[in-house]
C-alpha cells in the first residue's frame, strides 16, 4: 500500500520516464515536505537511474550546512521565500551528480504562519546545470497533509516542465 494516490504515482512515473529518455538525473532539497518528493519518486520501481539523491533540510542550520544557503539570505528573506527556494535548488545541484534540482520550502501548518506568510504558502525552486535557478509561488489550502501533498504534485509538475 502506498502513501500516495494513483494519480500522484502516475505523475511521478511520467517524470521519471521523461528524465530517463533525456538521460538526466534529479536531486530534491526538501523542507516542509520532509522527504515526500523523494518518497514519491522512489515509490516507482527502477527510479534509481533517475533519482540521484535527496536532502531533507528542515531546519535553517541544515539548509546552511547541507546546501550552502547563505545565513544572511535566510535572515533577510526568511526560510520561506523565493530566494531561499532558489538557493536550496542551486545548493542541491552543487552537492550532487544530478543535472536538475527541485526544492521546496513552505508553511504546511497548522502553526508557523505570519501576516505576510500564511499557512499553505509554498515556494518551489528549480535549478538546471548551466541555467539560472527559478521559482514558483503557491498558496495551497487544506490541512498539513493536503498542503504537503499539493507541494509534491506541484514539484512533479515543475520537474516535468524542465525537460527539453
Amino acid at each position: 500500500m502506498s502513501l500516495f494516490t494513483p494519480e500522484l504515482l502516475a505523475k511521478a512515473a511520467e517524470v521519471l520516464e521523461c528524465y530517463r529518455r533525456a538521460g538526466l538525473q534529479i536531486v530534491a532539497a526538501e523542507s516542509c515536505t520532509g522527504g515526500l518528493i523523494a518518497a514519491c519518486l522512489t515509490e516507482i520501481a527502477s527510479s534509481s537511474d533517475v533519482f540521484e539523491r535527496g536532502f531533507v533540510t528542515y531546519s535553517n542550520a541544515a539548509k546552511i550546512e547541507a546546501l550552502g544557503v547563505l545565513p544572511g539570505l535566510i535572515e533577510a528573506q526568511g526560510a520561506v521565500s523565493a530566494e531561499v527556494a532558489e538557493a536550496m535548488a542551486s545548493g542541491a545541484l552543487a552537492h550532487s551528480r544530478a543535472q536538475v534540482a527541485v526544492s521546496v520550502t513552505g508553511i504546511a501548518g497548522p502553526g508557523g504562519a505570519t501576516a505576510t506568510k500564511p499557512v499553505g504558502l509554498v515556494y518551489l525552486g528549480l535549478a538546471r546545470s548551466g541555467a539560472a535557478p527559478r521559482h514558483q509561488r503557491h498558496l495551497f489550502s487544506g490541512d498539513r497533509g493536503a498542503v504537503r501533498l499539493a507541494a509534491v504534485s506541484a514539484a512533479l509538475s515543475l520537474l516535468a516542465g524542465a525537460v527539453p
